[in-house]
């Protein structure tokens, strides 16, 4: 089966750039006929790969795309999850081709989604078309479940798995949504910081005001959002809102043990990965803890006032700051954005009113690395990648994992294969082919572990 994989790597690429073509940014409404086109385009994936019961389940939003196949009676039953939406591409003119036409430069392929998630999704179809086209069957029982709202909250698939249908039943999730920690070395994530993503409207006058006539008097709605965010973090970057901290869960000596082991060297990942002049954080703070276990509080971006070419002396009416919190263990998505809500409100000066609005939220998790199924696919990755898996956890938020958890109360296999330069979120997004040519026959020898 494994030469099925070599023989067919230009028809996989051929399929990889053809969905990476497809603008499924979710966070514009103007991309929402792309976003039908790429949940067709991966609903008919699986049904060229053998899937049965293929289907867009339709709802509140963006279409789910579920497809399975459940005939190894006894056998384990794998859920394995991707989403099919990207994030916008902006900006444009960093991009060195244009994001979606992908171009593939050395042994990367470049484009919007390469990484996150339409790579790493493609790579668990092609793994299942692997075992129907040569064996007709799999050694393990699967179900697709594929979404297209991750990158603006997934509403649609938490109130779909909430509901706990019984075609979701399963003995494990498999998540291909995460990184290697480093070129060449397997990687098991079994922790990820959960997500509090706000915003903050501030309003002054009733309309926008002469800085000359009005000023000294009038409020000023960005002066007062400098002022509320300046008083939510300190300069070291500890977060100043009261009772933040009470939750959170040091990560165990053994972890501390384990992260101090990898290879890693933070002034290369400053000059070449952050490209900062110093890196920043709680002094005193490991930079893997600072990574992966505390939670932080960053500012996305502040809209408000004249920000055109030359000279507008404006105090304007209204200033909007968009605002996100990552949550680790044990941490609660709807306590801390209360006690964020709270804490602007303290903070905010006289004249002007704060709206604080919830986006979205997830909780964050942690993966017991013993379990039998996070065994099974270190065994896989270690065999064909050739190296020990290590296990780390992950900055980042993926919400499905606490819902698979709460709502199906199965764990999340996230065996990903992205890097950590991809450039996630960021122009010139990439995915690095030989990760993915491997990616796919590590999942195909999972399945065949867990089948034995």
């Amino acid at each position: 089966m494994m030469s099925y994989y070599e023989a067919h790597r230009t028809e996989f690429l051929e399929g990889l750039k053809a969905f990476l073509a497809i603008p499924s940014v979710s966070t514009l409404p103007e991309h929402k006929p792309d976003i039908r086109r790429a949940a067709e385009f991966v609903a008919e994936e699986l049904r060229n790969a053998g899937l049965a019961g293929v289907e867009l389940i339709e709802g509140p939003g963006n279409p789910l795309v579920y497809g399975e196949w459940t005939g190894a009676p006894g056998k384990p039953t794998l859920l394995l999850y991707g989403h099919y939406d990207v994030q916008p591409p902006d900006p444009l003119e960093e991009w060195k081709s244009p994001p979606f036409e992908p171009q593939i430069r050395g042994e990367d392929i470049f484009a919007r989604g390469a990484s996150d998630d339409k790579g790493q999704t493609y790579i668990l179809i092609k793994a299942v078309e692997g075992f129907l086209k040569t064996r007709g069957n799999l050694p393990v029982n699967v179900k697709f479940l594929i979404e297209g709202e991750e990158e603006v909250g997934g509403g649609h698939i938490e109130r779909y798995v909430a509901g706990r249908p019984p075609r979701l039943q399963a003995d494990a999730a498999v998540i291909c949504d995460t990184e290697m920690f480093a070129p060449g070395l397997p990687t098991i994530c079994v922790g990820l910081r959960g997500i509090v993503y706000a915003e903050l409207e501030v309003q002054g006058a009733a309309h926008d005001l002469h800085s000359g006539v009005y000023g000294g008097a009038a409020p000023n709605p960005l002066q007062a959002v400098a002022e509320i965010l300046c008083a939510l973090k300190d300069r070291d970057g500890r977060i100043q809102i009261p009772g933040f901290y009470d939750r959170v869960q040091p990560p165990s000596p053994k972890e501390r043990e384990a992260w101090a082991r990898l290879p890693f060297d933070e002034e290369a990942y400053r000059a070449r990965e952050v490209g900062a002049p110093e890196l920043v954080g709680e002094p005193g703070v490991p930079l893997f803890e600072r990574l992966w276990a505390r939670p932080t509080l960053e500012v996305h971006g502040i809209r408000g006032g004249f920000t055109g070419e030359g000279a507008k002396t404006v105090i304007p009416a209204r200033a909007v700051a968009k605002i996100s919190m990552r949550l680790v263990p044990d941490q609660r998505p709807e306590e801390a954005f209360e006690q964020f809500r709270a804490a602007v409100e303290r903070a905010r000066p006289r004249g002007v009113t704060v709206q604080v609005r919830r986006i979205h939220g997830a909780a964050p998790s942690v993966v017991n690395p013993d379990s039998p199924f996070i065994r099974a696919a270190a065994q896989a990755l270690t065999e064909v990648f050739g190296r020990e898996t290590v296990y780390v956890r992950s900055g980042g938020s993926i919400p499905i994992v606490g819902l698979f958890d709460a709502h199906l109360g199965i764990p999340s296999v996230m065996m990903g294969f992205g890097l950590p330069d991809d450039n996630l979120h960021a122009p010139n997004e990439k995915f690095h082919l030989p990760n993915f040519y491997r990616g796919i026959e590590a999942v195909a020898r999972y399945f065949e572990i867990l089948g034995q």
